[in-house]
């Protein structure tokens, strides 16, 4: 199964076991999506449970909180991450703090998701990394699956969950593919996964990243080192219990992050495990990153700016003297 085609298969499941749950956005019905990740949903659920939406952020983020706070489990879709700016105040003032300044008489079950991160030439205004906007919100989950199967487990964890949940989906990933089991899928939010054990070096990932990672770690390992590599998967909940038991065993931490270095996830990662592990550690710790700078379109500018297999690899060499 494809990424892209896990993220209409989340949606069915969820909507094929509660007739709350509902889909809004733009052209998320009869066109499937502008990346193809809603298709067949119109058909299954009809146009009273699946949505399009006006070309309006602030109408479909409205529309899902009314929703959320009358009994609607809604999922609402903004296209490109980049566009939450527009929406920014109903994310942040509003969807993130109602459930807190009512002291849990209201509640927002709601899904916001959208196609985050770059890797495919769509410049600086449809290509960014926005985890860290989202991170520093509090009363916000974030949620950045980075496989197919992880798709449709944490959107069930996501609509099922009672608090509002930014679920981001790597537009470099809607392509890739692996083997899905049949059968219900429902994961946890907050939980990271060992994507591949080592004893010399923690890499931390997250999204599409988490495969650069590995493809580094591989490389690394026909050298001698030997790493083990962390998917975050959500960045609230935080699961740092995972992480400093890794770096607990290796002595080395290395974050990879597609988002620009300035207050980046792996800041707050590097902050706790310093903090926490300060003992366990052998080395600094590092963080490889995009630099601060919006992201260029130029094939060549991009490839440059976010983290590369490569990069990693060198990065972590140079990290072992």
């Amino acid at each position: 199964m494809t990424y892209r085609d896990a993220v209409a298969a989340g949606l069915a499941q969820e909507m094929a076991r509660d007739a709350s749950v509902v889909l809004i956005g733009e052209d998320v019905g009869a066109a499937g999506g502008v990346f193809k990740a809603t298709v067949g949903l119109l058909d299954k659920f009809g146009p009273t449970r699946v949505r399009d939406t006006p070309i309006s952020e602030q109408a479909i983020l409205g529309a899902a909180m009314g929703a959320a706070m009358t009994g609607l489990r809604p999922v609402a879709e903004l296209m490109f991450a980049d566009f939450l700016s527009v929406g920014h105040d109903l994310v942040v003032n509003q969807i993130a703090k109602a459930r807190y300044m009512t002291n849990g008489q209201i509640t927002l079950p709601l899904v916001v998701r959208f196609g985050n991160g770059g890797g495919l030439r769509f410049g600086a205004q449809h290509s960014q990394s926005v985890e860290g906007w989202l991170m520093a919100v509090p009363g916000l989950k974030v949620v950045v699956p980075s496989t197919p199967a992880d798709v449709i487990g944490l959107m069930a964890a996501a609509v099922r969950d009672d608090d509002p949940v930014m679920f981001l989906e790597e537009k470099a990933l809607y392509s890739t593919s692996e083997e899905v089991p049949d059968g219900e899928h429902v994961d946890e939010l907050g939980t990271a996964r060992i994507r591949r054990s080592g004893s010399d070096v923690t890499i931390v990932a997250l999204g599409t990243m988490v495969h650069r990672a590995l493809g580094a770690a591989e490389q690394l390992a026909a050298t001698g080192t030997d790493c083990e590599v962390i998917d975050l998967r959500s960045l609230v909940p935080l699961d740092v219990s995972s992480v400093a038991a890794s770096v607990n065993k290796t002595g080395r931490l290395f974050t990879v992050e597609e988002n620009p270095r300035l207050c980046g996830w792996g800041a707050e990662v590097a902050s706790i495990i310093a903090e926490e592990c300060f003992y366990d550690l052998d080395s600094p710790i590092r963080r490889i990153t995009a630099p601060h700078i919006p992201l260029p379109a130029a094939d060549s500018l991009e490839d440059a700016t976010i983290p590369s297999v490569d990069r990693i690899v060198e990065s972590v060499r140079r990290g072992l003297g």
